[in-house]
């Protein structure tokens, strides 16, 4: 899992929203070739909007993104064909990022066994595995995990740690969003509360003051 040189991952003042809510603002990291950050929060505190923004999927409301590299991106959807077998539908994507090693990947992921499984059948933590063998074969500098560990038992949940740990080692870059710890050395991390807007001041009559 050698990753390409100097990736990088900024955010710089970042500010962004969901409908009127303005989630989270002024909130600045720099990570480079190596580093792993742990983004923690309450749900519907902004952590799946802020992966996204670095993902360039949505557009921030306010500062900016500084990328390099490339990325992969490991959310609630894998992107697996649900019909197909298991081993058919990640040799989809292997094949299209060209991935060293399929069988090694997925014997890493223990997921061998469910080859023949049809991926609508799979559990929600076996669907979890399979995500993470698509984004191994991806070979992306920098990768975006959304709640990684949800729904794995703690042998997978270890696995994900030493895969985190392997790619940083490689010179890749691993920002993590989750509400349970990772077993990563030197990780950094933060509270995306610690960047929500102040409430607004009541007003003299104790009501909420004009927006």
């Amino acid at each position: 899992m050698q990753a390409p040189a100097s990736p990088v991952l900024e955010a710089r003042d970042l500010a962004c929203q969901r409908g009127d809510r303005l989630l989270f603002r002024r909130l600045s990291f720099a990570l480079g070739p190596g580093a792993a950050c742990h983004v923690t929060g309450a749900n519907g505190a902004g952590k799946t909007t802020l992966l996204r923004a670095l993902a360039g999927l949505t557009t921030p409301f306010a500062g900016e993104v500084v990328r390099s590299g490339t990325l992969g991106l490991l959310d609630e959807g894998s992107g697996l064909d649900p019909e197909l077998p298991l081993a058919r539908a990640l040799a989809f994507w292997f094949t299209v990022d060209n991935a060293p090693d399929p069988a090694a990947i997925m014997a890493r992921l223990r997921l061998a066994p469910l080859a023949e499984v049809p991926v609508r059948y799979l559990s929600t933590g076996q669907k979890k595995r399979a995500a993470l063998a698509r984004l191994i074969g991806q070979q992306a500098a920098i990768w975006l995990l959304d709640e990684p560990l949800s729904g794995l038992d703690t042998a997978s949940q270890a696995i994900v740690s030493a895969l985190v740990r392997a790619h940083c080692a490689g010179g890749g870059i691993a920002l993590i969003a989750s509400h349970q710890p990772l077993d990563v050395p030197g990780m950094g991390s933060f509270a995306i509360e610690d960047f929500a807007p102040a409430p607004e001041p009541a007003d003299a009559d104790g009501g909420e003051a004009a927006p």
